[in-house]
């Protein structure tokens, strides 16, 4: 087994740093330049035009010596840039061995015959010694003592073999000691060298080079002395020495290389044991040797057993550190094993693996301590039995894609989130990542880890209730509804309705029963809701008393919905200590309506707004005329605080007529808004408005103290009149109303009976019935106490019209202008009801005063009923102070 350490190439590239300048090679004296000149020289010395001693000599100079002084400034170059020694060691070494067995070679072929086998033979040991330290010192090739040792075994043993087998194969006899002593040395350097570039190619590619170099190097300097040995020609010695230069030529290629590649990281091979051929043959050789030999000579002598048994020593020691590394493998082997078992058993995950039919082949250790899982519940069986039934279609299809291959391959890991059983038969909440390592020797299955993720869903749901989620009744809310909202609206076909529920009457609960029993009948309407909607419709809380609805039927059986909503909200809430009856008003709108989830709500809410101006218990649906009032309301609302300050507010008066002379009598004081946004804007516009702003007391006094200020100004100018003002019933309930009004008479200097007060028959009639507070008849009898008339206006518009008679302390009874337009065109076709109630009115004391009268022939048909007073179009108009005084001063001598 090879254990190869992750150690920088021979030659690596330096730091980057500021380049150093560099100093260029004179253009002829290029490597290719310099093999191309010893090239020439050897050719010429082997065709007779140099002498041999001067052309080896000249070959060694441009061939070997320069190559080689490049060759150590390359290496003094790496060793400066780096400050480490090991990286230039070796290239060093093969540059100082070569150029000194070269040297020796030309020395030799410039001395006498006798010396030059000698001396070619002791630079060619020189050379055999530096080049086989040099392979084995260069970087990333043997790195530890044993290692280099193991490429020495190795190489011995090739190169043993080798050598016997050539012993057995050659005329030794013949052949001259030194000569034996050269080939013998050169095959087994060689064999060593190869042996270990060939271990290194894939890691150190250019080992190869330095490799190849080495051994033409020590062939051209082993060619030389077999020359001096046989005593040749010495043209043959310029062939000889052309190995060294082609030698030299891919040393200094190796090193370029390696120093180009030095800045790439190599990922080193650890734990590779040497491949079978290379441990077999020499063994082989050997035994074929031995059986050729034993087939044509018969016989081995002394030397050729030697030879033979020199083979043994080297493979059995081979084999002892094979299997010493075996050992080392295997320990190491057993300590990773126990160091992934601690870390699969003790993670948070568990691991399984999964064959082709998805069966559980394996899993790790801590199944039992996390899911209380055991071999026998697990192993074996499908994967998908320990999934939860409705969690089956979705692991089916992520595992089978990733088996079959039609997951899109991405960044991301295939996760399967599924519910697992575990071995106490819980269903637990797990993600899974699937890993297909079937392409994995080792592993050979789909990987699967399991996490519970059970704290974290429980965690997730946690705070979707909370952010979705009202706290008080369950239900979804705010943020909830906008999002149901938008995903409905990306429904195919009806997404259905937005209903929004606005409770009435709560605010009340909560001032007389108190916040716990408001919370309870929150929690009850909450409870209706959800009863009475369909399982697949969502029902929110947007605010305090206002609830919607997200149901997916079309607008018919939404509408019955709401119907169905009001019905079940109308019954009252059976709580402990208390009853509580509430009233609702439901808006609806389409889902697919409007430019988004904010619109359809806004839709919804103008419903609901109309739905509860127009009463209580309906249900309203949205469409663009309602828009268009309730955009109006709202510029209403918006533009009425502050309109009389700013000056916008006006008031009118209309003549009161007497039937029978035709003078006036009273003026009647009506309120006019002539905003200058919205235009003029009628009372019954104005007063429902100033009603739901809370505005009504301090218009209405505004109103009454601008038409007194006008009467005394009247009166100081003679004029009679009694002037009416209208007064709401929310105006007569404050306790301060009479002690108002009578001080605004006092100091503007009219008397209380000049002032006539109207309530609307309609008004009064209802605010009577639901409140059933006779605070309204104690002010009304107050101040006909204190002098002020009282006038019930509107009189048989109400069902109860004639019950107000005896009811109500009353002055004034003026008849509604619906009776008036019934009459006939004469005063003999008097309409029967107008004679009725005038006939009544006379009856109780009280004066008559009959309103609308817009032709003569109404005017006709009020005298003839009996109807003292008139008012209306036919007699006058309603009209500004200036115009209505214009209007008295015609009559110069007022009835009273």
């Amino acid at each position: 087994m090879e254990a190869t350490a992750t150690v920088p190439e021979a030659f690596p590239e330096p730091p980057r740093t500021r380049p150093r300048p560099h100093r260029a090679q004179p253009p002829g004296w290029t490597l290719p330049a310099q093999a191309g000149a010893a090239a020439l020289l050897l050719a010429a010395g082997a065709a007779g035009l140099l002498t041999a001693p001067v052309a080896v000599l000249g070959a060694v100079l441009f061939g070997v010596g320069m190559p080689g002084l490049r060759l150590s400034r390359m290496a003094v170059t790496a060793h400066a840039r780096t400050g480490d020694l090991r990286d230039c060691r070796g290239a060093g070494l093969l540059a100082v061995t070569s150029v000194g067995g070269a040297t020796a070679v030309c020395v030799a072929a410039l001395s006498p015959p006798a010396a030059r086998t000698g001396l070619a033979l002791s630079g060619l040991i020189l050379a055999l010694a530096g080049h086989l330290a040099a392979i084995l010192l260069l970087p990333g090739v043997a790195e530890t003592w044993r290692l280099r040792l193991r490429r020495v075994v190795d190489g011995l043993s090739l190169g043993i073999s080798l050598i016997f087998a050539g012993w057995l194969l050659s005329p030794v006899d013949t052949v001259p000691s030194a000569v034996l002593f050269v080939e013998l040395s050169v095959i087994g350097a060689g064999a060593i060298i190869a042996v270990t570039a060939l271990a290194v190619r894939r890691q150190r590619p250019t080992v190869l080079y330095c490799a190849g170099g080495s051994g033409a190097v020590l062939i051209g300097l082993a060619a030389p002395t077999v020359c001096f040995a046989y005593g040749t020609a010495g043209w043959l010695w310029c062939l000889a020495m052309a190995p060294a230069v082609g030698g030299m030529l891919l040393l200094v290629i190796g090193a370029q290389r390696a120093q180009r590649a030095g800045s790439q990281p190599v990922t080193p091979v650890r734990g590779r044991l040497t491949a079978y051929p290379l441990v077999t043959v020499p063994a082989v050789v050997a035994a074929l040797a031995a059986v050729y030999h034993v087939a044509t000579q018969g016989s081995f002598d002394r030397t050729s057993v030697l030879l033979g048994l020199a083979v043994i020593p080297t493979l059995v020691v081979r084999e002892m550190m094979a299997a010493a590394d075996v050992r080392s493998y295997a320990r190491r082997l057993s300590i990773q094993e126990a160091h992934f078992r601690s870390l699969v058993s003790g993670g948070n995950d568990l691991t399984l693996t999964l064959g082709d039919d998805l069966r559980v082949r394996w899993q790790s250790p801590a199944a039992a301590r996390l899911f209380g899982l055991a071999d026998a519940q697990v192993l074996g069986r499908p994967f998908i039995e320990l999934m939860h039934p409705e969690d089956v279609p979705e692991v089916i299809t992520v595992l089978t894609g990733v088996v079959t291959g039609r997951l899109v391959p991405t960044s991301r890991t295939p996760l399967v989130t599924a519910r697992l059983r575990d071995g106490h038969g819980r269903w637990r909440d797990t993600e899974s990542t699937v890993s297909d390592q079937r392409t994995v020797p080792e592993v050979g299955a789909l990987v699967v880890h399991v996490r519970d993720v059970g704290e974290r869903v429980h965690l997730e749901r946690r705070l979707y209730k909370l952010g979705f989620t009202d706290q008080l009744t369950g239900l979804a809310n705010r943020r909830e509804l906008m999002r149901q909202i938008a995903n409905q609206r990306d429904l195919p076909g009806h997404p259905g309705a937005l209903l929004i529920i606005d409770l009435h009457g709560l605010v009340g609960v909560n001032e007389q029963y108190g916040r716990e029993v408001s919370d309870a009948v929150l929690v009850e309407v909450g409870r209706r809701l959800r009863d009475t909607v369909e399982p697949d419709d969502v029902v929110a809380r947007l605010s305090g008393d206002e609830f919607a609805v997200i149901t997916v039927a079309g607008p018919m059986l939404a509408y019955g919905t709401g119907a169905r909503l009001v019905a079940a909200l109308r019954e009252p809430c059976q709580l402990p200590g208390a009853v509580v009856a509430l009233q609702t008003s439901i808006g609806m709108a389409e889902v697919a309506g409007g430019a988004g989830a904010d619109d359809v709500l806004r839709r919804a809410d103008l419903a609901r707004r109309r739905a509860r101006q127009l009463g209580r218990n309906r249900v309203e649906w949205y469409d663009s005329y309602l828009e268009e009032q309730l955009v109006r309301r709202l510029d209403l609302e918006r533009e009425l605080p502050g309109a009389a300050e700013r000056g916008e507010l006006d008031v009118v008066y209309q003549p009161v007529v007497d039937l029978v002379d035709g003078k006036p009598v009273g003026v009647e004081a009506l309120l006019r808004w002539r905003s200058p946004v919205l235009g003029t804007v009628l009372p019954a516009e104005l007063l429902a408005v100033a009603r739901e702003l809370s505005l009504l007391g301090h218009i209405g006094r505004w109103a009454r103290a601008t038409a007194c200020r006008q009467l005394a100004s009247w009166s100081r100018e003679g004029h009679g009149l009694w002037l009416s003002v209208n007064v709401a019933p929310a105006e007569l309930a404050a306790t301060t109303f009479v002690a108002d009004l009578l001080a605004m008479l006092a100091a503007q200097g009219v008397g209380p009976e000049r002032l006539v007060v109207e309530v609307a028959e309609s008004l009064v009639a209802e605010e009577l019935a639901a409140a059933e507070n006779p605070q309204i008849l104690a002010q009304l009898a107050n101040l006909r106490a204190h002098g002020v008339r009282i006038a019930l206006d509107d009189f048989g518009a109400g069902q109860a019209s004639i019950a107000q008679l005896r009811r109500l302390p009353l002055d004034v009874v003026k008849i509604d202008r619906s009776l008036v337009a019934g009459a006939g065109s004469g005063p003999d076709s008097v309409h029967p009801m107008l004679e009725a109630v005038a006939g009544l009115g006379r009856r109780f004391g009280l004066e008559i005063v009959a309103e609308g009268l817009e032709t003569d022939g109404q005017v006709s048909q009020a005298q003839g009923a009996g109807c003292r007073f008139g008012q209306g179009y036919a007699l006058a108009r309603p009209a500004p102070a200036e115009r209505t005084e214009a209007y008295i001063a015609d009559f110069p001598t007022p009835s009273h």
